[in-house]
């Protein structure tokens, strides 16, 4: 079953550092990597790994860059054709300085970016996929029209939700994926299972995590889903890999719990600094061997 994806699209510069520069400084790079980058992006290449049949959706710059994305996704089995190439605007482009700590800068507010025109242009298209992938940080015009678009009954995952409650009708989302920092959840919140996102009509909220385990929050509750002792690194780019896996499964037409935990198995395999993102057989494998706890020893 296809999955579609509607999201930012653009590069990633990766500069492996042993520490940040001081101002002024320059400090030498061990590693600089590049690869496609921003949500729409990563979810594309996740999915497609995981043997997803996936169509992307977005914009791009009249520029090298976008066509080094498009050329990256295509070359995958990813179908581009209905990405559009926006004259007079950049791609996207991030520069992350990755050491004991990482530091990025990006050009993604000022980039290409998809319009309500540009949704209802290809609204019968992305209505046709059994599961719909939509990065909540593009401009609000361009997601409320997708959300107001698709049938109600449509299978919606959206990620990186913005704080402002006002913004999108949240009852058209069936399930909605981000950070803690995201969400604006604190410590201690999981004991009270509840969330304003709920409240305001999101059907199914998940908290990602690290080693601890990521929590699916309900209207009964939160349930928490172990983690497998791996730290997630980029964290946003961790959410996009949880994303594509859980819209894989739900495609395939599994539940949603076990969809959760195929997920998470998915999350703590990819190293997104590395460019790699986890095959479908290579998170069954994680899955049989059972979740690592913080601590714990090996068998």
């Amino acid at each position: 079953m296809r999955i579609a994806v509607l999201g930012t699209l653009g590069m990633v510069w990766v500069a492996e550092v042993e520490r940040l520069p001081r101002p002024g400084e320059v400090v030498p790079a061990r590693r600089v990597t590049v690869r496609p980058g921003g949500a729409g992006a990563v979810q594309a290449l996740a999915a497609v790994r995981l043997g997803a049949e996936v169509s992307v959706y977005g914009c791009v710059g009249r520029d090298g860059v976008g066509e080094e994305v498009l050329a990256t996704l295509s070359g995958v089995g990813v179908w581009t054709g209905a990405v559009e190439r926006i004259p007079g605007l950049p791609t996207g482009a991030t520069l992350v300085l990755a050491g004991p700590e990482r530091i990025g800068a990006g050009s993604a507010r000022a980039a290409a970016q998809p319009d309500p025109g540009y949704v209802n242009r290809h609204l019968p298209e992305i209505s046709g996929a059994a599961v719909v992938l939509l990065d909540l940080d593009l401009p609000p015009a361009a997601v409320t029209s997708l959300l107001h678009g698709l049938p109600s009954e449509k299978l919606i995952v959206g990620t990186h939700p913005p704080q402002d409650l006002g913004l999108f009708p949240w009852d058209r989302l069936s399930v909605v994926v981000g950070t803690p920092g995201e969400l604006g959840v604190e410590a201690g919140w999981e004991a009270e299972g509840r969330h304003p996102l709920l409240a305001a009509g999101v059907r199914n909220i998940v908290v990602t995590g690290g080693p601890e385990g990521t929590y699916l929050l309900e209207a009964g509750g939160a349930t928490r889903f172990p983690g497998y002792g791996q730290p997630l690194g980029f964290p946003a780019r961790a959410v996009d890999a949880f994303a594509a896996a859980l819209a894989t499964r739900l495609a395939a037409g599994r539940g949603l719990y076990e969809a959760m935990g195929f997920a998470a198995a998915a999350a703590a395999l990819t190293r997104f600094d590395e460019g790699r993102f986890p095959t479908s057989a290579e998170v069954l494998a994680l899955l049989a061997e059972g979740p690592r706890f913080p601590g714990a020893p090996p068998d």
